[in-house]
Parts: structure tokens; C-alpha cells; sequence
């Protein structure tokens, strides 16, 4: 393959990047204002401003196109979550359970799309076995990273866990999750969503460790 080919070739592909994430960005807006059933291609195509032919090159089904969201997602947030445990051993601060938990997971706060979102993607995974074995796998995946990053700040300042750190892991996200879909359901601002999921996720750790 000649130069010129291996740059043409890298220009498609970086396309077809763009693209393809134009299409997930699209998607995620228009799951969270209508749903996942009642999403269609064309609305999604419409609002990231291509043609069907473009989704079609890109993903075989909007079913795809959900999988591979959820994947995005997962991804965004454990790389959020990871950058902040950098920041903050890099701080030195001493901080106990509660605060070191609010800030671990604070940088990951979703919004309302995203809140909605996650909702949707839980509704169908509950009908759909695929996208279920997606999501438990996603679900698993920010279960132990997020679990490693626990059992390393946990000895970092000095804390005994009673649950294993994945077991604290997995509590704390589900009650993150529950805690902003119930937000939702009652119509809290965003502010005061933010709020109440700290002030439960805090209480949550600072009950399930022990200082050394």
C-alpha cells in the first residue's frame, strides 16, 4: 500500500469515527426525551444532521446503536472516576469516608439526559436479554474498577471496609442510581438532586467503614 492509500485510508476511518460518535451523541439526546421505543432512526439521523445511509454504515439496528452507547457510557465514567483518584492522592488531603466517597463519585454526576438515559437503558435491558447481558457486564466492569479504586484509597488513608471493596462498590452505585432516578420521579432540581445523592452515598460509606 502506497503512502497516499494509507493516509486516504486514515482519513476514512477518522471519518467514520466522527461520524459514528455524531450518531451516539444524537442518540443519547433523543433516548432521553422520548424513550427508547419511541426513538426512531430517522430522529436520530436528524438530529446529528446525516442521512439514514450514514446510520446504516455505522450500526445494523438502533438496538446496536444502544449497546454500543451503553459501552460509551460506561467507558466516560470510569475514566472520570479514575482521573479524580489521581487528583486526589495527588492532593494528600486527609479526608474520612464520606467526603472521600462524595468527591470519588461526584465527578461523575449525571445530569438530567444522563439520569434519564441510564433509566431507559435499565427499562429495556429488563426485556431485552442482549442488551441485558450488556448491561450487567457494564454494570460489572464499573463494579470492580470503581472497587479497585475503593480498596486503594482505603489503604491510602487508612480505612478497614466491612464489605469487600466490591461489595462497597456496588452498593454505592446502586444507591447513587436509585437515589437520582427517585430525584427524578419527584422533581428535585438539578442542584438538589446533586445534594441528596451525596448526602446519601456519604452517609452510606462513612456506615460501611471502619478508621483505623
Amino acid at each position: 500500500m502506497t503512502d497516499s492509500s494509507v493516509a486516504e485510508a486514515a482519513g476514512t476511518s477518522r471519518r467514520r469515527e466522527a461520524t459514528r460518535q455524531k450518531l451516539l451523541d444524537a442518540a443519547a439526546l433523543v433516548f432521553a426525551e422520548v424513550g427508547l421505543d419511541a426513538a426512531s432512526v430517522e430522529a436520530i439521523c436528524e438530529r446529528a444532521g446525516f442521512t439514514r445511509g450514514a446510520f446504516y454504515s455505522n450500526f445494523e439496528t438502533k438496538d446496536e446503536l444502544m449497546l454500543a452507547l451503553t459501552e460509551r457510557v460506561a467507558g466516560e465514567k470510569i475514566d472520570d472516576v479514575a482521573e479524580r483518584v489521581a487528583v486526589l492522592q495527588a492532593r494528600g488531603e486527609v479526608l474520612e469516608p464520606g467526603a472521600l466517597v462524595r468527591q470519588l463519585l461526584d465527578v461523575a454526576f449525571e445530569k438530567k439526559q444522563g439520569i434519564l438515559l441510564t433509566s431507559e437503558i435499565r427499562t429495556r435491558a429488563m426485556r431485552d436479554p442482549r442488551l441485558a447481558q450488556t448491561y450487567i457486564a457494564w454494570q460489572a466492569g464499573m463494579v470492580d474498577r470503581i472497587g479497585s479504586f475503593i480498596e486503594e484509597l482505603a489503604g491510602t488513608y487508612g480505612f478497614r471496609l466491612r464489605l469487600s471493596a466490591s461489595e462497597f462498590a456496588g452498593v454505592i452505585l446502586q444507591t447513587w442510581e436509585d437515589t437520582s432516578a427517585f430525584a427524578m420521579m419527584t422533581g428535585l432540581s438539578a442542584s438538589q438532586t446533586h445534594d441528596l445523592v451525596n448526602e446519601r452515598t456519604a452517609r452510606l460509606a462513612t456506615a460501611l467503614v471502619d478508621p483505623l
